[in-house]
């Protein structure tokens, strides 16, 4: 009999909606799950190996690791994901993607270079120069969102310019780099989030954003419904998941006169709102994956040379 998976999750807190219902699904599974903070895993290189700890204590080998890295830890996080990696677990997001999706502007320029469809998008250093570029756009209203914002934070809907002045002078005021996006009367009330999990949408959504909040996510005020996606919405949101290089991503997308056009990848997305929107088990279908990505990997994995006993010399 096959030893059972053993799955980490790298999340800041097991209380977490989507960290609880992984571990759920795992353990129904018959899974071995673990979750770790990511701030409380040490590292140790040595130039011939490398080794995890929690509180000096060394970590068990894993077989998969699930990432659900804050932006808050961003760089600590990413750099324990990288090392499951040298550690030899299968990644269902790798930190290099991760650290892809995060960047807004740099994920974009993927995209956009890869002729995937997004909404026109300026970004400049200073508000004066973001007001100017504002036409390029089509005018407000328009999406004002922080270049490193995370699932929970930095997006905001500004409907007016003063509107727009006023959160330009206050963003860029904290330090912030940020950038504007199109988005045009047409496609209100036609926002969706597409869950993809190992390169198929299993999920869709559409959301009913609150203007005039710095956040803009299924769990803070929005309205949601499920929704069934043309082939043209799947197609794309799965494309824009595998460009980046995620396992498991939430593609944002607007629906511009029948047109999709994806305007965030967000790697670690919330599954309570998908979840009750769809009723779907999607905690599920991404611990499924991760569960055939650690089996094909042992399957691939060269069998480990038997030990003969030497004959005694006669």
């Amino acid at each position: 009999m096959p030893a059972p998976i053993r799955l980490v999750i790298l999340s800041r807190s097991a209380s977490i909606y989507s960290t609880q219902r992984m571990v759920e699904a795992a353990r129904e599974r018959g899974m071995r799950v673990r979750v770790l903070n990511p701030v409380e895993v040490e590292m140790h290189l040595d130039g011939r190996a490398s080794h995890l700890y929690l509180r000096r204590k060394p970590i068990p080998h894993a077989d998969v690791v699930i990432p659900r890295i804050a932006a808050s830890i961003a760089n600590y996080g990413l750099a324990v994901v990288n090392q499951f990696k040298l550690a030899g677990a299968q990644l269902v997001n790798t930190a290099e993607a991760i650290a892809q999706s995060r960047n807004k502007m740099r994920s974009l320029q993927l995209l956009s270079s890869r002729g995937v469809d997004i909404p026109a998008t300026v970004m400049a250093s200073d508000a004066r120069s973001l007001k100017e570029l504002v036409p390029l756009v089509g005018g407000v209203p328009v999406l004002v969102k922080l270049l490193q914002g995370g699932e929970r934070q930095g997006v905001m809907v500004c409907e007016t310019m003063p509107s727009l002045e006023a959160a330009l002078e206050a963003i860029l005021g904290l330090g912030q780099n940020l950038l504007i996006q199109q988005y045009v009367q047409e496609t209100r009330g036609k926002d969706i989030r597409a869950l993809v999990v190992g390169g198929k949408v299993v999920c869709a959504v559409r959301r009913t954003p609150r203007a005039g909040r710095l956040s803009r996510t299924l769990g803070r005020g929005a309205r949601f419904e499920a929704v069934a996606l043309p082939e043209a919405f799947e197609r794309a949101a799965a494309r824009a998941a595998e460009l980046v290089g995620l396992e498991v991503a939430a593609i944002d997308l607007l629906d511009d006169r029948g047109q999709p056009r994806v305007f965030e990848v967000n790697s670690s997305p919330g599954l309570r709102a998908l979840e009750q929107a769809s009723g779907l088990d999607l905690a599920g279908a991404i611990v499924e994956h991760a569960e055939r990505l650690a089996r094909q990997a042992r399957s691939a994995a060269p069998p480990r040379p038997t030990r003969r006993k030497a004959r005694r010399a006669e």
